[in-house]
């Protein structure tokens, strides 16, 4: 898969340098400005199961 966007990314290999960084920024900005944030709550962090008065003292 990243040899086949290598690949199809148009300049020499500076260029080509660039663009992949900027489509790996692009796709971390997507992630944490659209999908965590959507899939927060469906995921199970919320869920604790220790309880604070059950320690040994």
């Amino acid at each position: 898969m990243y040899g086949w966007i290598w690949r199809h990314l148009p300049g020499n290999a500076l260029v080509r340098a660039v663009l992949a960084l900027l489509l790996v920024l692009g796709a971390v900005y997507v992630l944490f400005q659209y999908v965590f944030p959507w899939a927060e709550p469906l995921l199970p962090f919320g869920d604790v199961t220790v309880d604070e008065g059950s320690g040994v003292g």
